[in-house]
This record gives C-alpha cells, sequence and structure tokens, in this order.
C-alpha cells in the first residue's frame, strides 16, 4: 500500500495499552439488555461503552495531518523529479546508441546497458506491474515457454489446431505461443492466417523436416502457431518407423475416429493390413517363423481383407535365404526404407487434415513444371520436367531460336514438281519423290545440317506421289498417282531394286505400309482393294470391295487402319476370322491421314474443311487446326517435335503451318515457297528439322536459327553418338547455311510467326 492510500484512509485507531506497550485490539462486543448500550472490555478487564471508546479514539487521532500531507509531496515531487532524470539519460543513450550504430559502430557494453535500463524500469514499476512482468520473465526464460506448446495440447480440431477456446481461425494466442528473441508474449502482435495460408505453412514446415530442418520447422509452427499434423498422426508415423507394431496398431485405432464415417472403410482395413505384412516379412527375415506364421493366421487371416495376397504371404514361409524373399516379395527388407515406403503407402489413405500426404510441396512444383511446358508454345527441347534440373525462381519458357522456323537449305535437284518427302525412322536421310520420275535420297549431317544428294533413283513410269520407309531405315517403297498399277522396292543401302510389284494392270497401287517388324506391308489404291505382300512381292492375302486413300498398320502388327471414299476409317484384321470395324466418320472425303508413334492420335487431311486431329481410342475429333487452305489437292501433313507435341502441314496458299498439339491457332507459318505445298516431314529424331516439298520444285529445309540447339533436342531422340562437334563448328556452320539458303531470316515476335 502505498503514501496515497494511507493517506485517504481513515481507519479506527486505538489507543496503545500503558502496560504492555503494545495496540490495543476491540474485543467480542455485547449487548446490554437494560440500557440498549453496546459495551468493550479492555485488556484491563474495565468494561467500556461504544460511545467512549469512540471519544477515546477521536482524541487520539487527532493530531495535525497537514505534516504528513507535506511529506507526501515532498515524496512524490522527488519521486517524479527523479523519474524525469532518469528518461532523459534514457534518451541520450539511446541517441548515442543510434548515432554509433549508423556510423556502423557496435559499442561492447549495449547489451549491458540495455539490462541496466531495464532495471531501472523494474525499480519504478508498481507492484502490480512488477509481478506481471515476473510473471512473463519467467515465461520466457531464454525465449521458450515453461508451459506446454500448442503442439502438446490433448484437444485438437480436424486441421491440426488447438481446439481449446483460445484459438481459433489460425489466431495465434499468446499467453500460449512462446516469445521470439526474449520479447515478452505480452507485447506480441497477434498473427491471424486464412485457411490458405495455414496450408503454405504446413507444407513449408513438412518440407524443412524433410530436408532435415527440425529445429527450423518447429519454430515456423510455433510461431504460426499451426499444427504440421495431428499429434496422434505424429506418434503414428514415429512407431511405424521405429517397428513399434503393437504401439502403430494402437495409434491406427485413434486415428479411425479422424476419418470421414461415410468414406470406404476398407481403407483402415488396408492400413492395418499393411502394418502386419510389414511385421511379418520382419520376422521372416529375422528368422522367427513361429511368429511369422503367428501373425498370419491369427491376424491377417481374421481381417478377411485382400485373400489372394494372404495366400501369397504364406509361400514367403518356404524362401530358403533373404535374398530370395527380397525378390520374391519385391522388398527392401527390415529398415528405414521399407518403412518409409510404407509410411508413404498409409499416408494415402489418411486425411490431409490429419497428415499431409509424402512430399506434398515437392509433387505441387513438379505439377506446375509440368503444366509450363505444357503452356511453352515452343516447347521443343529435350527438356526434363524433373524439378531437380530445372530452375524454380523463373517461368519456363523455351526461344523460339531453336525451333524449326528458318529456311536452312533450299533443295532443286527435281526438274518438275515435288509431290512427296519423307525422312527415314532414323533420322539420317530425306527421300523426296517428283513427278519427274525420280527419287532423290539425301543424307543428312545433324551436326552441320547439311544435306548432300546421296543417290537418284529414276524408272517410276508415272512419277511418284508416294514413299513408305520400312522401320529399319533400310528400304523403301514408291508409289505413283491414281494411274500407276507399278510399285518399286528399293535397297538404300545396296542402291539397288529389290523387286517390283505388279499384280493387275486394272490395280491402282497409290499407297503403302509397312507393318512393325518390316517383314511385310500393305498396298491398294481407288480401284476396290488392297494387299497384304512381303518384301519378295509375294501376295499373302487381299482385301476386295474398299477404295482406299490411305494405309496404316496399327502397333499390334494385326490391325490395318484403311482411309476409304466413304469418309471413313475402318480397321481391318487379316486374322481367323476376319474382322473390320469403323472408327472414324468424317463428313467430307479424307485425302490423306498419318498415326502418331504411340498409335492414339490420327492427323486427317479432309477436302474443302482443313486439318483434323482424331483419337483413335475414344474414337471421337479432338480438334480443328484454323488456318490452312485444303481444297481438293493432295496434300500430307505430320506429327513431330519432342514427343510429338507438333502437327505441320502443307497448304494450298503456298506455306507450311505449324501447331501445337493443344491449339487450334497456328503456332508458326513458314513463308518461301511459289506454289502448293504438297507434303511436310518432321524429323523423328532431330526435331529441330523439318523439310516441305512443293509444285515449285524444290524441296525446303528449315531449322533452328541457332543450330547447336537442335543437338540438345537431337541427344535425347535419336543416336547421339553422330552429334559430336564443338560450339565453333556449329556456329560457322549455321553461318555457311544461312547464307546458302538466300532467304530473310527476320522472326516476327507475335502469336504466330511468319517466315520466309
Amino acid at each position: 500500500m502505498n503514501d496515497e492510500q494511507r493517506h485517504h484512509q481513515s481507519p479506527k485507531r486505538l489507543r496503545p495499552s500503558t502496560s504492555s506497550g503494545a495496540h490495543s485490539s476491540p474485543s467480542s462486543s455485547s449487548s446490554s439488555s437494560s440500557a440498549g448500550v453496546t459495551q468493550h472490555r479492555t485488556q484491563t478487564g474495565v468494561v467500556r461503552p461504544d460511545s467512549e471508546v469512540d471519544h477515546k479514539e477521536d482524541k487520539l487521532s487527532r493530531r495535525p495531518r497537514h505534516r504528513e500531507h507535506r511529506e507526501d509531496q515532498d515524496k512524490d515531487k522527488s519521486h517524479h523529479q527523479h523519474q524525469q532524470q532518469r528518461r532523459k539519460s534514457q534518451r541520450r543513450r539511446k541517441q548515442s546508441l543510434s548515432a554509433e550504430d549508423e556510423a556502423g559502430k557496435t559499442r561492447p557494453g549495449d547489451d549491458k546497458g540495455e539490462g541496466l535500463e531495464d532495471k531501472e524500469e523494474e525499480s519504478f514499476a508498481s507492484p502490480q506491474s512488477k509481478r506481471r512482468k515476473m510473471l512473463n520473465d519467467n515465461n520466457n526464460l531464454n525465449g521458450t515457454m515453461s508451459t506446454a506448446s500448442p503442439m502438446d495440447s490433448t484437444s485438437y480440431d480436424m486441421n491440426g489446431h488447438n481446439n481449446n477456446g483460445q484459438q481459433q481461425d489460425g489466431e495465434v494466442n499468446n499467453d500460449v505461443v512462446a516469445a521470439t528473441n526474449g520479447e515478452s508474449s505480452a507485447h506480441r502482435k497477434v498473427v491471424k492466417l486464412d485457411k490458405t495460408n495455414q496450408e503454405i505453412v504446413r507444407l513449408i514446415g513438412q518440407h524443412l523436416k524433410n530436408i532435415g530442418l527440425e529445429r527450423s520447422a518447429e519454430a515456423l509452427m510455433q510461431e504460426s502457431g499451426c499444427c504440421l499434423e495431428h499429434p496422434s498422426a505424429t506418434k503414428f508415423r514415429k512407431h511405424v518407423l521405429s517397428g513399434d507394431w503393437t504401439k502403430a496398431d494402437h495409434d491406427l485405432q485413434e486415428l479411425q475416429t479422424m476419418v470421414d464415417p461415410k468414406a470406404d472403410r476398407a481403407g483402415m482395413s488396408e492400413m492395418k493390413f499393411l502394418l502386419l505384412e510389414q511385421k511379418y516379412l520382419e520376422f521372416l527375415e529375422e528368422g522367427r517363423p513361429i511368429d511369422a506364421l503367428h501373425v498370419l493366421r491369427n491376424e491377417l487371416t481374421p481381417l478377411q481383407h485382400n485373400t489372394p495376397r494372404v495366400h501369397q504371404l504364406s509361400s514367403y514361409m518356404m524362401c530358403t535365404n533373404n535374398q530370395e524373399l527380397y525378390q520374391r516379395a519385391n522388398w527392401d527388407g527390415k529398415g528405414v526404407k521399407s518403412r518409409t515406403r510404407l509410411m508413404d503407402r498409409l499416408q494415402s489413405y489418411l486425411p490431409a487434415t490429419v497428415m499431409l500426404p509424402p512430399r506434398r510441396l515437392r509433387t505441387l512444383l513438379a505439377q506446375s513444371v509440368e503444366m509450363q511446358t505444357e503452356r511453352c508454345q515452343c516447347h521443343d527441347m529435350a527438356w526434363s520436367t524433373n524439378i531437380d534440373n530445372v530452375s524454380l525462381l523463373v517461368d519456363h519458357n523455351c526461344s523460339s531460336e531453336g525451333f524449326p522456323m528458318q529456311a536452312l537449305h533450299v533443295l532443286n535437284d527435281h526438274s518438275d514438281e515435288v509431290w512427296f518427302c519423307k525422312f527415314s525412322p532414323n533420322g539420317l536421310r530425306l527421300a523426296t519423290g517428283s513427278k519427274d520420275n525420280t527419287v532423290i535420297v539425301w543424307e543428312v549431317d545433324p551436326v552441320k545440317l547439311i544435306l548432300k544428294n546421296k543417290r537418284t533413283f529414276d524408272g517410276h513410269t508415272y512419277g511418284v506421289s508416294f514413299i513408305a520407309w520400312s522401320p529399319d531405315s533400310k528400304y523403301f517403297i514408291v508409289c505413283g498417282p491414281e494411274d500407276c498399277p507399278d510399285l518399286w522396292i528399293w535397297d538404300v543401302e545396296q542402291e539397288k531394286l529389290i523387286t517390283k510389284v505388279s499384280h493387275s494392270t486394272d490395280d491402282s497401287l497409290t499407297c503403302a505400309a509397312f507393318n512393325k517388324d518390316g517383314t511385310r506391308f500393305v498396298t491398294g489404291g481407288t480401284r476396290g482393294q488392297f494387299y497384304l505382300v512381303d518384301l519378295d512381292g509375294t501376295v499373302h492375302d487381299n482385301w476386295e470391295g474398299v477404295r482406299v486413300n490411305g494405309l496404316a498398320f496399327r502397333s499390334d502388327n494385326k490391325t490395318i487402319l484403311a482411309a476409304d471414299t466413304h469418309y471413313r476409317i475402318r480397321g481391318y484384321s487379316f486374322d481367323n476370322p476376319r474382322t473390320d470395324y469403323n472408327i472414324v466418320q468424317e463428313q467430307c472425303p479424307i485425302m490423306t491421314f498419318s498415326v502418331n508413334s504411340a498409335d492414339r492420335l490420327a492427323l486427317l487431311n479432309i477436302s474443302s474443311q482443313g486439318l483434323h486431329l482424331w483419337d483413335l481410342q475414344d474414337k471421337c475429333l479432338v480438334r480443328r487446326f484454323q488456318g490452312v487452305t485444303q481444297g481438293n489437292y493432295t496434300i500430307y501433313s505430320c506429327f513431330g517435335g519432342v514427343n510429338e507435341s507438333f502437327v505441320a502441314s502443307g497448304s494450298e496458299d503456298n506455306k507450311v503451318y505449324i501447331w501445337h498439339i493443344r491449339r487450334e491457332e497456328p503456332l508458326a507459318t513458314l513463308v518461301g515457297h511459289t506454289r502448293t505445298v504438297n507434303c511436310v516431314s518432321w524429323n523423328p529424331v532431330y526435331p529441330s528439322l523439318l523439310a516441305s516439298a512443293s509444285d515449285d520444285g524444290t524441296v525446303r529445309i528449315w531449322g533452328p536459327k541457332q543450330p547447336q540447339l537442335a543437338w540438345a533436342a537431337s541427344s535425347n531422340n535419336g543416336d547421339s553418338a553422330s552429334i559430336a562437334s564443338t560450339s565453333s563448328t556449329a556456329s560457322s556452320s549455321s553461318t555457311a547455311s544461312s547464307a546458302s539458303s538466300g532467304t530473310n531470316n527476320d522472326l516476327i515476335s507475335n502469336s504466330s510467326w511468319n517466315i520466309t
């Protein structure tokens, strides 16, 4: 009690006893029945009435009060002056410290000075504030809490947060959260996190733990007030990784109450089954077959879950050694690796509010990288989507300079219209067919990006309108236009004609396709039949009544796709019994079609409609590509690029169009030909090379502006052994090829590019 409180209070005072020197205290009172006057008994035994006692006390308290009042004023004045002096000294000290900090100096006694200031503040603080500060200091000793942290609470909600009535919606309770840097919790600002920020904090905390930053994760959870996972889930993880299967089963029973009751209970049965399976295998590895048999009979079998797997587990008891057990069970053995893999499987059955899925942040980042790759319009490089090999600091964006949009060469060795061109499957040769009855095979130098005329094959009476390469790039088939009844099979390595197939003078053999092993092929035309033939020219089977515009073998090596004059593509099988079925139905004539290497998508050139993309498995139209001009000319299109994620086609407006397979608008328009572009071919191994054949009698080779980008793209798509050169060689070859093309290399960087 301070002086002012004593000054304003006026308690009744008792006269001190003369005999003992002590203050007298009132005794018990009694009431007089006769006079009604209250009497008091003193220490000497004399009974006095209340009135007399009050009179004596008034006399005793009648000493002058002005002296006490003056003393109190003097004390207050002295206290006030002392506080002013202390504040001035503190201000001077702070100004001095700030000046030194600005000058980049550090005073060695700063910590001591601050401690003295704190002590001075404590000395002039009121008793109540002193007690509060002592309590806070006890709670914040060394920057830690003496009480239980939010992670140790026994009541949690499904989001892993404290549910004791003190914390809601991500609010941090200052009475619970530990102080930071020795700062009192009473001075800390309340932090409120919405649901999204809570989830982000949990993801970061999980990643910190995964990379070994345990203390950083705990500090993050404490400061944010979030919980990484439910305490029961933490115990469950600990017991699984340590192999304490009894406690893990008990924890699983606790976690069962947190699963949505509407969810399938088979998930909990599967979790228990996985635990017992690991327990059983570890017993077998340790050479404890009796214990393993007990688990199999008394724990796994009564679950009545995954009975075939139980039978398979029982067969492992016959393994003679651990290596055989590892191989048959596809198991890593007892230890951290197998238990971590088990924990990853178990986590998938628990809600994310209780336990986060394993490595969730890395999963989200990998999905983001993959999405950026899909959105990249010029993504034509062997670019890994593994987040360990990319930068997460910037968005992925491939430069258009690595894309085949610059005319590197103009090949004009043909003397008439060029109707067809096709790269070999190994990417090292290009075959071009012309109205001048010749086929020229060009050798491709993938380093210098130069094509050389290797050999000219002639003798095709009606001109060359179609070429089909064998899968091993050793042979190619040559077909003529509609009036041609013959086809030629050439050996490109020995540069000789193997055979000439001519089944009937009434036939029209305008297209062909090899099977996947290159031993047989199919050929046909618009006269009403197609044939199954071997390399010797022997016809093994035929299918009558089908007018064919295009043929292709499917990956099963049995089914043949044939585009007919009824605007459809049908599947045919020569197996017994013969089968045929409809796959694609269009509204206009199908001029040509091609199938991607995955045997899933088909690219159709439709008369008067342009280019259509079909899904052969779902039998549905996926996309109509815009921009191309398609009338009644026979124009060939193709898939290309890394993973065949691009589409290219010729056009009757003398241009080459390129699309991304996911977009209808053209990505690029290549300008340079002066007449209709009949055919385009994308190199399947070196995806930065594209060839186009035109009625103007030329073949144009399109490539990147920077040739070294072509090597990077091709290194993961073909024989990388043939790609060995230095950057100086590439630079010189790029300059030479650009000069030889005699074309304008300017790029128009808009939504599409027009390249001349």
